[in-house]
């Protein structure tokens, strides 16, 4: 199967600490490097998972709270220390492109390639990236500033070919496309060769979402559904439930709950606040209601 693999770079929350870096994460589709949120440091974590500047074309910004885009600035002038020409395309809330360009505009003066920003609307999912393999669309969210996740959907590829049946039956090699994508074939004296016995179905198409710091919404469970991996923020445990409430962050058995309800195949938890030295208690939390989650750490890589 082509490559859709999701990469940690950090998973801490707004508090620094010496276990986690801020949050980032890049999805990798087919050589695509698309980047989720970009924390302090994340230029380097980039680094470290030895991805190729040269492959990220899209940043998603999920909200402006600055552990999920102080990192930008850095990542931005290294890239123009490298020589890029391609233009970057950013997609966040309302708000970013005001707050980066003065800073660009004093330190970089001379840009060696475009910058390009995307704001969407946080109340509504919206399509805000596709091309020919994929779609990203919105999620919304409730946080304590406008804020968004995201829905990363592989398309369904097409039919692939049973190389023996078509030479039995003589397909021209013209005729393939249309039979991969549902045609019949219909042989030079008119016998109807139908479509199920010259092709078989091509792997289902893959969805990863990833949902950034929010209140737990369990309006969420039908764009969620299926999915087959999930990334929800856990900033707390069951025993810190108020400090979530009041914070709009989400408990482990809460992620885990919209998990089970969603039927998703897999429960990715992360956004660790700073007080958990060890995170195997928020862990246990989230398995004893949905047991296939994990948890989230720097170089992470789960291929899906």
């Amino acid at each position: 199967m082509e490559k859709f693999e999701l990469n940690i770079l950090g998973c801490g929350s707004a508090l620094p600490t010496t276990r986690h870096f801020p949050t980032s994460q890049v999805l990798n589709v087919r050589e695509k490097l698309f980047m989720i949120d970009c924390g302090e440091g994340t230029q380097l974590q980039f680094r470290k998972a030895r991805l190729k500047f040269s492959r990220l074309n899209h940043i998603f910004i999920s909200h402006l709270h600055g552990d999920h885009c102080f990192g930008l600035f850095g990542l931005i002038s290294t890239l123009n220390l490298l020589g890029r020409t391609a233009g970057l395309h950013i997609h966040s809330p309302r708000g970013l492109e005001e707050l980066l360009l003065p800073l660009l505009a004093f330190f970089n003066r001379q840009m060696t390639y475009q910058i390009q920003f995307h704001e969407f609307d946080t109340e509504v999912p919206s399509l805000v990236y596709e091309d020919r393999s994929l779609t990203v669309t919105t999620i919304p969210l409730q946080h304590r500033i406008p804020c968004s996740g995201f829905l990363f959907a592989e398309k369904q590829r097409p039919n692939h070919i049973i190389r023996d049946m078509a030479d039995f039956y003589g397909v021209p090699v013209y005729e393939m496309n249309r039979i991969k994508n549902g045609s019949d074939y219909v042989t030079p004296e008119g016998q109807v060769i139908p479509n199920r016995l010259l092709t078989r179905p091509s792997e289902p198409p893959r969805r990863y979402a990833y949902c950034s710091d929010t209140v737990c919404l369990s309006g969420l469970v039908g764009q969620l559904k299926g999915v087959d991996l999930l990334f929800h923020e856990a900033t707390f445990g069951a025993d810190n439930a108020p400090r979530a409430r009041e914070t709009f962050h989400t408990t482990a058995a809460q992620a885990a709950t919209l998990a089970r309800d969603a039927e998703v195949k897999q429960l990715l938890i992360g956004h660790f606040s700073a007080r958990y030295e060890d995170e195997s208690v928020l862990l246990k939390e989230a398995a004893d209601i949905f047991p296939h989650t994990v948890l989230a750490k720097e170089m992470l890589r789960i291929s899906l």
